[in-house]
Order: C-alpha cells, then structure tokens, then sequence
C-alpha cells in the first residue's frame, strides 16, 4: 500500500513540473552590442563611430533565455521616517592621507574604498586606511588633465559571490575606458591586476567633461555617466547626437555577455536605427556625480554647467529613459546662447544655481537613508567643488522642492559625495585629502 502511494505522489510531482514548464513565461534578453562588420538580425543599426565594444570576437547571443541581472530590492521600513529639511549640517574627519581622492564608496560590507586620480583604490576599514592599495592601475591611467585619470569604482550587486568591480578611467591617450577586474582568490582587500577585462573603450576628443561614474542602479544594470567630450559649448554637438555617446548615460547589462555587455532590451533607442542602442539619457553636458535613491530608486544627476549655471536633474524611478536634459538648449533652466529658444521635449533641472561668490562646478552626492542621523532623513545633499558650499534638497509629497545651503567653507575643494553599506553620507576633500562623515 505503502509503495502503491509513493508512486501516486510521484505521478502527481512530474504532472505538475510538465505543467509548470508549458506554463513558464519567456523574457526579452538584452540585445548585444552591434559588431562592426555585422548586424544582428535582432537588433537596428548601431553607429559605431564613437565607440567599440570589446573582445573583437565575442561570444554568439542566446534569443531566448534571460537575462541572469539581479535586481536590487530597497529594504522597506515598517513605519515611515519623517522627512525635514536639513538646514544644517557638520564634517566629521573619519580618515586622512590620501592623494587626489575622487570617489569614495563600499563593496557590500563595512569597508570604505577610496579612489584616487593617479590610478590607486585605497581601503578603509575599521577606521584605519591599509598600507596597501585594493588596486594600482596607475600605468594604464592618463591624469595629465584636471578632469582625467582613474574617477570610479562600482562593485557588482553580487560583489561578495562573484567578486566582480568596474572601474572608469581615461588611457594615457585620453580616451575613456571601462573594465571589469576581479579580486584577489587568496585576499579580500587585493584586487588582482591581471584580471582586467576591456568593456568599453571611447575617444575623447578633448581633456574635459569626461564624466567618469560608473553606478549599478536598482535594475541591476550598470549606469555609466559621459560628457559631451570638452572644450566650451558644445562643439560637437554631442549633448543632442544620439548618434554619440557622448553627452549620455549609458544603461548597460554587464552579466548577460561573460565577455563584454549587452544592451538591455527595454532601453529607450533599441527600436532607433540612427541612435546608440547604449543610451539612456541625454542632452547632458557633464554629468560628474549621479545616485540613485537607495530607498525609491529615484535617480539625481548632476551636471556641470559652463557660464552661468549648475543644475541637479531628477528622473523618478519610474521613468523608461530617454530624457533629454537639454544641453546645448539650456544651461539649467536658461536660454543657452539665446535670448528664445524652444524647450520643446526638454526635462529641465529641479534645481540651478549661479556662479557667484566663488561656485563653478556642481558635484552631486546622494540622499541620506542611513539610521544614525535620522533629522537627515530623505535629504539629497550635492556641493560646489571650488566655493565649497552643501546644499540639501528635499522632494515634498507635492512635487515641490525645498533647496537650502547648509555648509559652507572657503578652501574646501568637493570632488565628490560618498555613500556606505548602511547608508551613511561621506564627502571627500581633494586638496588635503581628508574623507569627512556627514552629520547633524
């Protein structure tokens, strides 16, 4: 009787597996990048005049599987966190030392890792800066420029399985690089230098407005930020080419393709035969420092203006892409060379601010969701690299914004905002190369 029931239950177990595999659903996988001499019957037309893809043999793409791109769920709180604005805040000195840093983030623990321009990526842990760098790549960097060298580091949202970071840097040519390296087998706190892996490679035409950040968004897809390739007011005309990377943010899939990326195939121009299939937005100028919301997913961009004006753009988290954030139009929510000039399309910025008593150059930070200093709750906080002013911003149930300067100090040079594992806000000092924890 016994046997008779097993073998019951066993029937009913295959019956079911059959009918949940006739009943699975089949997911549209990220289209790979357009090869030069071919055309995936799949996708449209990729220009290829910007940039190139790398290996130059890659790997045949699968149709019909899925993408394997985690997606990076925000803890919900059980009661809400009031928000208020902030209208001041202090710099608390955490760790010093350190050379030109840039960007400052974490790998998914309690580690702060520390970019620095020439080609080095430091790490803090437990309060104490070690002696050797997570990654030397200071020969591969060219940092003649003030706006070149090595400018971020993103560890992947599965950092701790399978240890895999990308880092953004310009070549000792100029051009901007993305690669994907691995850590250490034998040392969590060394990278191994060998592993380097080329996505990425564009020509730069001038020193300037190279971007650099590299961000995972909440999509599990990587972010990556471009300029409008320098010199002054656009000349290429890159900011509204969609036939450019320039002047972008790029959304790419880094897991779907072992040896490169792949384009995503809900990304805004993949139906686009004149556009790059890699672009998420456009009509930027130099879009340094973005984030996204830890908690909404929202995403703040802050783009460097040239005369006049900064401006911190805001894409909600439900946007399919394809914003164009106007530049060459508008500087900001301005007229750029113009006294008219048609706004049709445009998504202007959130907020601006002029060039006076010493500003000219945003850098934008991040919104606070950390659990010490709950009076920062749900404030984005962004700078002023030359006059060293902070500013907190804060989105009212409403749509309204409330902007206020909360910090300010002659001398202080802000290259960028960073973000740890729990959420707590940072800002990197560049001149004396001081990394301060933000504080009520």
């Amino acid at each position: 009787m016994m046997k008779k029931l097993v073998f019951v239950l066993w029937i009913m177990v295959v019956l079911a597996a059959c009918k949940s595999a006739d009943d699975g659903i089949v997911v549209t996988p990220p289209i790979a990048p357009a090869e030069d001499t071919a055309v995936p019957p799949t996708a449209p037309v990729a220009p290829t005049n910007t940039a190139t893809a790398v290996p130059s043999t890659p790997t045949p793409q699968p149709t019909n599987q899925p993408t394997s791109t985690p997606t990076i769920t925000p803890t919900p709180t059980n009661t809400p966190i009031p928000e208020s604005p902030v209208t001041s805040i202090n710099l608390v000195p955490v760790a010093n030392g350190f050379v030109k840093p840039v960007y400052l983030t974490h790998a998914g623990d309690n580690r702060l890792f520390v970019v620095e321009q020439d080609g080095t990526i430091r790490i803090i842990q437990d309060g104490a800066v070690l002696p050797q760098p997570f990654l030397n790549i200071d020969p591969l960097v060219g940092s003649g420029g003030s706006e070149q060298g090595l400018l971020s580091v993103a560890f992947h949202p599965e950092y701790g399985e399978n240890g895999r970071f990308f880092v953004y840097y310009t070549d000792n040519n100029g051009g901007t690089v993305v690669a994907r390296y691995q850590v250490s087998a034998d040392d969590p706190n060394q990278a191994n230098p060998d592993s380097a892996l080329i996505l990425l490679t564009l020509p730069q035409p001038f020193s300037n407005h190279n971007g650099g950040l590299l961000k995972f968004g909440p999509d599990g897809y990587l972010y990556v930020g471009l300029g409008d390739g320098g010199s002054a007011n656009d000349p290429l005309k890159a900011g509204q080419d969609t036939s450019t990377l320039l002047g972008k943010i790029l959304r790419l899939d880094v897991d779907f393709n072992e040896s490169g990326y792949a384009i995503p195939a809900d990304n805004p121009f993949v139906d686009d035969e004149a556009a790059r299939n890699e672009i998420w937005a456009y009509g930027l100028r130099n879009p340094w420092r973005f984030s996204f919301d830890r908690l909404t997913g929202d995403l703040y961009i802050a783009d460097v203006g040239q005369n006049i004006w900064e401006e911190v753009d805001f894409q909600p988290v439900d946007s399919t892409g394809g914003e164009n954030y106007g530049w060459n139009i508008m500087e900001g929510t301005h007229c750029f060379q113009a006294d008219t000039c048609d706004q049709t399309g445009l998504v202007l910025p959130v907020v601006d601010y002029q060039h006076l008593e010493g500003n000219c150059s945003v850098t934008g930070g991040y919104v606070y969701r950390g659990q010490q200093f709950l009076s920062l709750y749900g404030n984005y906080f962004y700078g002023d690299y030359c006059s060293g002013k902070i500013w907190s911003l804060l989105r009212q149930p409403d749509g309204t914004w409330i902007n206020s300067q909360v910090y300010g100090r002659q001398g202080l040079l802000i290259p960028s905002f960073g973000e740890d594992v729990n959420g707590e806000l940072y800002l990197l000092s560049y001149g004396d190369g001081v990394v301060y924890q933000i504080q009520p």
